[in-house]
């Protein structure tokens, strides 16, 4: 029981831990939409704000760049699974020995890489367009066409991987059954085997879309004068990022979980009301009266559809008649009265680090030393100060004797007075 209990908390431990890494940046780049400040980001939380929205709306590039994934999404939906079907069809009525070798050329573009089949596609059909002799204004040198041409190389393959895993299901005697009735080839595949293949072929065209849309690697070769969102997006990022692009990104997940609820609630009314023909007698399948439940019963989804639906209706009525200008002035007076606090706390700092320096600087000092008063020297006081003018009482003493007497051996000849007759 308790390595049960164990195993149980550990796979929901691994699980909380495997959404929190796949679907924590999407939360955290949804809070940042809604967030004032100018750089996305979701903490310190500061003011909620619709802003970015309308800042969205208003880039004419990036709507520009919606327009064109569009149209390129569409043309690649249309040839990228015409594609695969007819690719589908040849597997599985090609001669068995080639299957192996046929799929293997089906499915290499998804093995190239994108760069290479842009540059690819570049080249080829410049090159036709040379030698068709079109201008280079031509729908050949079209950024649209090379772009669709481009992407539905390799979607194509994606495609053709949908549609052949439901075409293994189809019963070949069906097609066999409406040829032997006197249908024609047209009509039975119209009637028999596309009305089969629809599920798959709708999930191939929603493939293709997808694919298309987030596609860069081609795109950045082919697009010419269309530049698609992914372009567009990869070039303001150059620029810095804006919570406009949080605002897009959290629009395009809203929309991705509102097909997602309404596919599965679909789905599941759809097996609610095979399970009430199932229980309905014969008079009521014939009656047509049989009771079926209503869309939001025992439907989890259709629940939350309609939750996520109001949610939207609050969130966008709210966002009209809201705003932050008050919340953004005074979280800016805020922000003034802070760096005021930060500066005057650093220049405090910086005085006290300076009076520090300039107390240690003169506890390090040397300090002056006094002359020497005495007579240390070894030359009897020869070098000191007096000792060549002569100073105090010594001096006047020493000179009526330096007169009186007469130590010289020429008999005062030298003396002073001896010239002048004194």
């Amino acid at each position: 029981m308790r390595s049960l209990s164990f195993m149980r908390v550990s796979i929901w431990v691994y699980l909380a831990i495997f959404f929190a890494y796949l679907l924590g940046p999407l939360v955290i780049m949804s809070i940042t939409a809604f967030n004032s400040p100018e750089f996305p980001r979701a903490t310190p939380w500061e003011c909620l704000t619709f802003e970015w929205f309308a800042a969205l709306f208003q880039d004419e590039r990036i709507l520009n760049g919606i327009k064109n994934s569009i149209l390129v999404g569409a043309g690649t939906v249309v040839l990228s699974v015409a594609m695969g079907l007819a690719g589908a069809l040849m597997l599985t009525q090609i001669w068995p020995k080639l299957r192996a070798t046929y799929y293997t050329i089906i499915i290499a573009p998804i093995l190239i890489p994108g760069v290479v089949i842009g540059i690819s596609t570049l080249v080829f059909w410049d090159r036709i367009n040379r030698m068709v002799g079109l201008g280079a204004d031509s729908f050949l040198s079209n950024g649209l066409f090379l772009t669709v041409i481009g992407q539905s190389t390799f979607i194509a393959s994606y495609c053709m991987l949908v549609l052949v895993a439901r075409l293994q299901r189809y019963d070949t005697a069906l097609t066999e059954a409406a040829l032997d009735l006197g249908a024609t080839h047209a009509q039975a595949f119209r009637k028999v085997l596309l009305p089969f293949m629809k599920p798959a072929i709708a999930s191939a065209a929603v493939l293709a879309f997808l694919a298309s849309f987030e596609n860069y690697n081609t795109t950045t070769f082919t697009f010419g004068e269309y530049p698609t969102l992914t372009i567009e997006l990869a070039q303001k990022v150059r620029y810095g990022i804006t919570p406009a692009i949080s605002a897009l990104a959290f629009i395009i997940v809203v929309l991705t979980v509102f097909a997602a609820l309404f596919n599965e609630a679909n789905i599941r009314r759809k097996d609610l009301v095979a399970m009430a023909r199932k229980d309905a007698t014969v008079e009521e399948l014939e009656s047509g009266k049989f009771r079926v439940p209503g869309f939001l019963s025992s439907n989890w989804a259709a629940v939350a559809l309609v939750v996520m639906a109001c949610a939207t209706v609050v969130v966008v009525g709210t966002a009209t008649v809201y705003s932050p200008a008050q919340c953004i002035a005074d979280v800016q007076e805020q922000k003034r009265i802070e760096t005021e606090l930060r500066i005057q706390e650093l220049r405090q700092r910086r005085a006290e680090e300076a009076a520090r320096k300039a107390a240690e600087e003169a506890e390090t000092a040397p300090k002056p030393q006094a002359a020497p008063s005495g007579n240390n020297s070894g030359f009897g006081g020869v070098f000191s100060p007096n000792a060549l003018t002569g100073s105090g009482e010594e001096e006047e003493s020493k000179a009526p004797e330096a007169e009186d007497s007469n130590n010289s051996g020429f008999g005062n000849v030298f003396a002073p007075s001896g010239l002048s007759g004194d």
